[in-house]
This record gives structure tokens, C-alpha cells and sequence, in this order.
């Protein structure tokens, strides 16, 4: 069982193994935005292209922007125009006819300085078309994580390394930076895990139990799994997450 390392780290291997149902669900959010030919499109936060592909058969010229160098090599082994940029400064002016994401704004935890880059980044009338992590996102797995960490003397919720707003916020937010909203919505998505709880928070919970010596570990991801089984393993002992979606689509006048 491997574990995770200090800080949040991304490696496109592990995220196509334990998270493969991400880009699953993001064609959703594809369809949303519905690209069309010939648009210049941004993928924000694209890790390792899969959805930027889509985009780019539907027509679209894409971009693809991650912080992660790992995901972004991947994407560019897809043939994609993909380049390491920090979300929070991006470097585009009125550039783009959309702007995407899916399943990234919530690493992002600057929020208002990512949405004065979208807003820069578009052109006048352009959309911004997202899905993030919703108020309520993997509440079961983030309070598991704390309690382990708890009962080890560390208080870590200095070290929670997502921003998940709920609707109202968020609007407020988009309206705040010349956004006029167009629908905007929580999406309650209990999510079947391709492998297991364990392969989840190698994944994606680095930050927590990075906190602790190596060698203590396991024992901490044992038990995190064991407050977790009641409620997210059934009893053929396969994972649900307990995710919920920020869904939104915005355009700028």
C-alpha cells in the first residue's frame, strides 16, 4: 500500500488509477459549455488532458494550464498545447472565447485572484464553464482524516487544501468580478471508487497525513479507513466518496 507523501503532490499514473471517473463525469460539464468549432477555448487546471482532447475534437483551439509539470507532460504526450501555469496568475489578456474547468477550482484556494485571471483571459461575452468541489464535498472523508490526525496531538485544519463554496458565495464572488451567472448549482454525487478508500486519499490526501512521520502512516490511513467503512464501504467492501458538485456557467457582458 503506498502512501502519501508530504504536501499535495500529483502524479498523472496514480490520479489515471484512482481517479479515473474524473474526466467520467467532466463530459458533463463539456456539454455545458458546449464548445464549438473554431473557438479559443482554456482549459483551466487540465491535469492530464483528457477533457482538453475532448475539446479539441469538438473543433475548439485549446489551451491546457495546470501547476502540476507531471500532469502537464502527460497532456502534452496527448498531442495537446499544455503549459505549467499557477491559476492564480494566469497570463492571457482577453484572449479566449471560454474558459473551462473541471474538478480543479477547489485546489485552487485563492479564489479571487483565479477569477480576475478568468476575467482578464476572456473576451467580451465569453463564458466560464466550470464543475468544482461543493459545500459539503467529502465532509466524511475530511473529518475521518482530522479525527486520525487528532488523536496524535495535530490539529490539522490548517493543512485542509481545498476551497468548496457553497452557490451563494461563489455567485457573489463571480458578480464581484464582472461575471453575470447563468445557472449555478450544488449536485450531490455519491462517486463508486475504481479502486479503494486507501488509493483515494494517496490521491488526493496528501496534505494530512504528510503531517505525520512516515513510519506513522499506515497506522493513520488504517484507521481513517476504519471510521470511514461504516459509512462509505458496503458490504461487497467496495467505496462511495461522499462528493458533492459545484456546477456553474457565466458569462462576462
Amino acid at each position: 500500500m503506498s502512501l502519501p507523501s508530504d504536501g499535495q503532490h500529483w502524479h498523472s499514473g496514480h490520479y489515471a488509477k484512482h481517479a479515473g471517473f474524473v474526466p467520467t463525469f467532466g463530459l458533463q460539464v463539456v456539454a455545458l459549455l458546449a464548445p464549438q468549432p473554431g473557438e479559443r477555448i482554456l482549459d483551466l487546471g487540465c491535469g492530464d488532458g483528457v477533457l482538453t482532447e475532448a475539446l479539441v475534437k469538438a473543433g475548439a483551439e485549446v489551451i491546457g494550464v495546470d501547476a502540476s509539470a507531471d500532469m502537464i507532460q502527460a497532456a502534452r504526450g496527448r498531442g495537446l498545447d499544455a503549459r505549467v501555469m499557477d491559476g492564480r496568475a494566469l497570463a492571457f489578456e482577453a484572449a479566449f472565447d471560454a474558459v473551462f474547468s473541471n474538478a480543479a477550482l477547489h485546489w485552487m484556494t485563492e479564489p479571487d485572484a483565479v477569477l480576475a485571471g478568468v476575467a482578464r483571459a476572456l473576451r467580451p461575452g465569453g463564458r466560464f464553464v466550470a464543475e468544482c468541489g461543493g459545500h459539503g464535498n467529502v465532509a466524511a472523508i475530511t473529518v475521518a482524516l482530522l479525527a486520525v490526525l487528532a488523536r496524535r496531538g495535530i490539529d490539522g485544519r490548517a493543512a485542509i487544501p481545498w476551497y468548496f463554496p457553497d452557490p451563494d458565495s461563489y455567485a457573489a464572488k463571480l458578480a464581484a468580478h464582472g461575471f453575470v451567472v447563468d445557472r449555478i448549482e450544488l449536485i450531490p454525487r455519491p462517486t463508486p471508487l475504481p479502486t479503494d478508500m486507501a488509493g483515494w486519499i494517496e490521491t488526493f490526501g496528501g496534505g494530512f497525513l504528510g503531517q505525520l512521520p512516515a513510519a506513522d502512516r499506515p497506522a493513520a490511513l488504517a484507521e481513517a479507513m476504519d471510521l470511514l467503512a461504516p459509512c462509505l464501504r458496503d458490504a461487497s467492501g467496495r467505496w462511495t466518496a461522499d462528493y458533492v458538485r459545484l456546477r456553474f456557467a457565466a458569462h462576462r457582458p
